[in-house]
């Protein structure tokens, strides 16, 4: 397969601690350039990281014809504006989550990456692990029976005051940072979309949800109750509920890549059954993997970018559910 030249949109932490040693170990890649609207700092960064290239703007790291994709872990409120930007400089597009603000504009990346004729995809890494599939197919299996319930949630404590996660201008908030993937955990276990929502959630004084609790109906009376904060503990689990017994997971959305991965089966008297144990994995290294055969035409992505919008149109009806109470339905 054809070595995807990839160039980064910004000196985020995410990248240098997470997304980087991901890079590194991912099949027919290769880190060409960084980008920082400090020149010195992107210098500096592609010294320290052994990066070839710095650029001292996001423009001319579009710009550079060496490139084939782009990751953009910029804050939420400039992903639509710089990730339509590298599709029409005829970039490939791998942009952290929440792919947008909302839904309207995550049709708006769409449409402009269906026009340039670039792969546009959002970074849930945790579709791309091994564990998420075999949970789905103990679902389908049917060991649990029919599923009736889903349980998950994902928070972390924010000390500081000044954390861009809690800044309204940039599009902070709880939901966007971590209740995204509660959301789209639901959506990829059931394999459909909610009917309706309905949410609560605890503003900051600056406006943004640092809690929230929601219920999502999905067909066939399937309920997923969902939870997210920035003034909880550390929790990233989710629980899938039959009649006769239940799937539940621990670490849900960022399994690791140098311990194994467990799945318990609890019976229906709460006893477990079983724990299924699989092999490390690094889900980042999947999806960039995935992500590379999409850019170079090898194969379709696993998750196509309409996904996000779904997705997006969910986390739209949370927020007005929350902001002014009700049930809301899920646009279509």
């Amino acid at each position: 397969m054809t070595t995807v030249r990839w160039g980064i949109l910004s000196t985020a932490r995410h990248f240098e601690k997470v997304m980087l040693p991901a890079f590194r170990q991912a099949r027919d890649t290769e880190l060409a350039a960084v980008a920082s609207r400090d020149g010195a700092r992107a210098t500096l960064f592609a010294r320290q990281h052994h990066i070839p290239t710095a650029h001292a703007s996001y423009e001319a790291l579009l710009d550079d014809p060496t490139i084939d994709a782009v990751y953009i872990p910029l804050p939420n409120n400039l992903h639509k504006e710089w990730a339509i930007k590298a599709a029409q400089a005829g970039k490939h597009v791998l942009c952290e989550k929440p792919i947008a603000l909302d839904a309207a504009e995550a049709e708006e990346m769409v449409a402009a990456f269906d026009q340039a004729g670039r792969v546009l995809a959002e970074t849930f890494q945790w579709r791309h692990h091994p564990q998420a599939y075999a949970v789905r197919e103990l679902i389908e299996d049917g060991t649990i029976g029919d599923v009736r319930l889903i349980d998950a949630g994902f928070s972390f404590l924010i000390a500081r005051e000044d954390d861009i996660r809690l800044d309204p201008a940039l599009g902070g908030g709880s939901l966007y940072d971590v209740g995204c993937y509660p959301v789209s955990l639901a959506r990829f276990m059931l394999q459909a979309e909610p009917l309706t929502v309905t949410a609560q959630a605890h503003w900051t004084a600056r406006g943004v949800d640092d809690r929230m609790v929601a219920t999502l109906e999905f067909p066939n009376g399937v309920l997923a109750l969902i939870n997210c904060g920035f003034s909880l503990p550390l929790r990233r689990y989710y629980e899938v509920v039959g009649p006769v017994g239940s799937l539940y997971v621990n670490r849900a959305y960022n399994p690791v890549g140098d311990r194994a991965s467990e799945i318990v089966r609890y019976g229906d008297d709460r006893m477990m059954i079983e724990t299924v144990r699989l092999d490390p994995a690094n889900s980042y290294t999947l999806m960039i993997e995935d992500f590379n055969r999409a850019a170079t035409g090898e194969a379709a992505p696993r998750f196509a970018a309409e996904d996000a919008v779904k997705n997006m149109r969910v986390i739209d009806a949370l927020y007005r559910s929350a902001r002014e109470g009700g049930t809301v339905e899920v646009a279509r």
